[in-house]
């Protein structure tokens, strides 16, 4: 058989034939099933947790560029006769329409913000006040169209629209009025005396992350003037770009359009320690998890060693019936690569369906647990988010199979380099 091609029909039936050998005829049937279901629960886990590292990356990063700026303008500009810079931006609409024209830029509104006590009887909650146009306010994509919503924004003029965590807290819903209470008020013989004034809500929305839910106020920008004494000036200008994930080849234009003394604040210095932390926890989580694959993987050794072991005699026959040492290597190399590669697609199989169904599965969970096991506080966000990504499902299976199929080589040379000599002495 010397000139038996590789893989050949014979090797797949030896191999499939001692796989699902009985203990009692020298197979190693428990130590096949261990190997297999470790491999399978390995790749399960580290498809999962990638799925569920994506889609929370997605989440995060889609809610705060769906309800924040992708860059903010602040101009800082040189008082007269002091020391001193003011930060309002007198000619708002004029720079906001040349930013407009930038290329990239989708989007460039003016801003008066300001931070606020809002009141209802006798609840009371920091707010953020954003000042903006109703036509701006249309072209936030988590504000104009929320995951739920009460009330109409086209009413958004009419009063404020406010967060529905905002909401909650205070007790309210829409039609009814609000007090907005600022510490930076009126000028008084007394000294300066905060500014109180009460509003109708027109709008609530839920944007989709905790915090912007929980403190925002939307407020038409003429009425957030007169409230925080910013008459004809704005705060900023938020700009909005077509790709924010390449926000870095925008800032040269956006900063020579903006002009001297512009200072810029883009969504990734807001957030980008946190999504540096996600980085840095995908690459530990995926290292942790491959060691995971590859303990699985040892069981394969420790079946093959064992099945090399009792099938001794067998090899000795098989080796003086003529099957070379490229024969017996390949057929012990089926036998721990078949293993490997078929947990590997259980694993993938079940980590798929697990990823693509974890609403259901987690709402079970939180339902037997009593609820509460989340909390949108501490995380941002409402529920737990995964994305079943190709790259992340093609990563997990090379890793397995690599993994499964080199360990698999070791015993599988020892089998073939046993002398059927030795192997026959004592049968």
């Amino acid at each position: 058989m010397a000139n038996t091609a590789p893989f050949s029909k014979f090797e797949w039936m030896i191999a499939w034939r001692y796989i699902r050998a009985k203990r009692a005829e020298g197979g190693v049937s428990v130590m096949t099933w261990i190997s297999l279901i470790g491999v399978t629960l390995a790749v399960f886990a580290l498809i999962v947790t990638l799925a569920v590292r994506s889609g929370f990356r997605t989440d995060f990063v889609d809610t705060i560029l769906g309800a924040n700026a992708h860059v903010t303008v602040n101009i800082q500009t040189p008082i007269a006769g002091t020391q001193q810079v003011s930060r309002l931006i007198e000619n708002y609409d004029q720079l906001a329409a040349e930013l407009q024209d930038v290329p990239g830029v989708t989007r460039a509104a003016p801003l008066v913000r300001g931070q606020v006590m809002a009141n209802r009887g006798s609840y009371n909650a920091a707010a953020d006040v954003y000042g903006i146009t109703l036509e701006n306010l249309m072209t936030i994509p988590r504000i104009a169209t929320p995951e739920a919503q009460v009330g109409d924004i086209v009413d958004f003029d009419a009063g404020i629209a406010v967060g529905s965590g905002l909401a909650r807290e205070l007790g309210v819903t829409v039609g009814d009025r609000i007090k907005i209470i600022s510490p930076n008020g009126t000028r008084t013989a007394m000294g300066r005396s905060p500014r109180v004034n009460a509003y109708a809500i027109t709008y609530i929305f839920t944007a989709g992350r905790y915090d912007i839910d929980r403190t925002r106020i939307y407020m038409p920008l003429a009425e957030a003037q007169i409230f925080f004494n910013r008459d004809n000036v704005a705060d900023e200008i938020e700009v909005m770009v077509a790709d924010p994930e390449n926000i870095d080849a925008i800032l040269p234009d956006i900063v020579a359009t903006a002009g001297q003394g512009a200072w810029l604040w883009t969504w990734r210095d807001s957030a980008g320690a946190f999504l540096r932390a996600l980085a840095v926890e995908d690459n530990v989580m995926f290292v942790i998890l491959s060691i995971l694959v590859l303990i699985a993987s040892m069981n394969i050794i420790s079946g093959l060693i064992m099945l090399v072991k009792n099938k001794g005699r067998d090899i000795g026959i098989l080796r003086t019936m003529g099957l070379t040492e490229g024969s017996i290597l390949r057929i012990f190399f089926i036998c721990g690569a078949g293993i490997g590669t078929v947990g590997t697609l259980m694993g993938v199989l079940l980590g798929c369906l697990f990823a693509l169904n974890i609403d259901s599965i987690f709402s079970l969970v939180n339902y037997l647990s009593g609820g509460g096991v989340w909390d949108p506080s501490i995380r941002g966000i409402y529920a737990l988010p995964a994305e079943l990504r190709a790259d992340d499902v093609l990563k997990s299976v090379t890793l397995s199979l690599g993994l499964s199929w080199i360990v698999t080589i070791f015993p599988a040379r020892r089998a073939a380099r046993m002398n059927p000599v030795e192997a026959l002495r004592y049968e």
